[in-house]
């Protein structure tokens, strides 16, 4: 987390949680998701705008973190803003090094080791590790079928309903706390 961060933490320590503001879809982008957006219905059907600003999106990942009760959120100085979430907490990219083996990394730049490797019934893979479960990215899919071609990767059939159940995650902390009042989010002290 941010030195600015904590130090906002530290001098407000009560600001309300924001909820349903902010998306992460099932490619790792976000999206800002204003009261009309929000009025059009759950994250899967209305997400909003995607943000495009760098410095804005590396804050975001830099402060991106899970609370007890598998909610993903961005802690944005003193407000905790929760994320809505399309597939996963963590969205993989894939790339094979030059050894023959493979990288995998999150949305949020963090590398990681796989754990597990799941199969849903669409056909989507998913990756297991110790930040938790993420979505391998679409255009990293024929790269991962490497690893299971190899048998690296031995992909356990799953249905994705089950896997918030499971992995302990949240896909929307706003529907889980619909009647909380959702704040317009704080400005950056």
């Amino acid at each position: 987390m941010d030195d600015i961060v904590k130090q906002a933490l530290a001098k407000w320590p009560n600001v309300p949680h924001c909820y349903g503001w902010l998306g992460l879809d099932a490619r790792g982008n976000w999206y800002m998701r204003d009261d009309r957006t929000q009025a059009m219905g759950p994250f899967r059907a209305a997400k909003g705008s995607m943000l495009r600003h760098d410095k804005l999106i590396d804050f975001i990942q830099r402060n991106y973190e899970h609370d007890d009760q598998g909610q993903w959120f961005f802690q944005n100085g003193p407000q905790r803003v929760y994320v809505e979430l399309e597939a996963s907490p963590l969205v993989w990219r894939v790339a094979e090094d030059e050894g023959g083996g493979f990288t995998v990394t999150a949305h949020t730049g963090k590398a990681t080791e796989v754990s597990g490797c799941l199969l849903d019934e669409d056909g989507r893979l998913y990756l297991v590790s110790p930040f938790g479960l993420g979505l391998v990215h679409t255009q990293d899919v024929g790269i991962a079928a490497e690893a299971v071609e190899r048998g690296l990767w031995i992909p356990e059939a799953v249905q994705a309903s089950e896997l918030p159940g499971r992995f302990g995650h949240v896909l929307s902390p706003a529907e889980r706390h619909a009647d909380s009042a959702t704040p317009a989010p704080v400005a950056q002290p």
